[in-house]
């Protein structure tokens, strides 16, 4: 089955918040309530909200598809960092070097282990780099085991900690970052 990989365009917002909604939930922790899920989704992963993403020049999506369906997505962030405690963690790991944070990765459960995340990841820093950053940055939740083997085996290093919201529930994320 072959594998594609695409940037996404404004016609796409659609499917883009249909593939967020059933992969949003398999990277949040046992536990996080429903409604919490949810409640994200529906303001931050919206058809709406992904058109806003496609029309934003500082973000780069690509999507994955396998026999012309989609099967996952990256979303690539450029800009300056807001938060000022992620500055200083950012700043002690890549110095002056042009960030990029990698906000969005999922895959369909089914194609969890298939490498299909692994190429996407490829594809992703392709992206970075052809976005002009030299450094790429992500947050995972610290009880996320399995994307935090994933983020290793493809060189993030810990290199700190941010706070993250999923509805009324606070978690703590482990900031990983690698050279591109």
């Amino acid at each position: 089955m072959p594998i594609t990989f695409r940037r996404p365009g404004a016609d796409d917002a659609a499917a883009l918040h249909d593939l967020a909604a059933r992969t949003f939930g398999l990277a949040t922790p046992p536990g996080t309530p429903q409604a919490d899920i949810d409640a994200f989704i529906a303001e931050h992963l919206s058809a709406e909200a992904f058109a806003r993403y496609l029309a934003d020049p500082l973000r780069a999506l690509v999507v994955a598809e396998e026999d012309g369906a989609p099967v996952g997505y990256t979303m690539l962030v450029g800009g300056p960092v807001q938060d000022p405690d992620l500055v200083v963690v950012l700043d002690k790991a890549a110095g002056e070097l042009p960030l990029i944070e990698l906000s969005k990765f999922y895959v369909l459960a089914g194609s969890h282990g298939s490498g299909i995340a692994a190429a996407l990841m490829a594809a992703t820093l392709t992206a970075a780099e052809e976005a002009g950053a030299a450094y790429c940055w992500l947050g995972v939740n610290n009880r996320n085991e399995r994307a935090a083997r994933f983020y290793a085996k493809h060189g993030f290093e810990l290199i700190g900690t941010k706070r993250f919201r999923v509805g009324e529930t606070r978690f703590e994320d482990h900031v990983r970052g690698r050279m591109i």
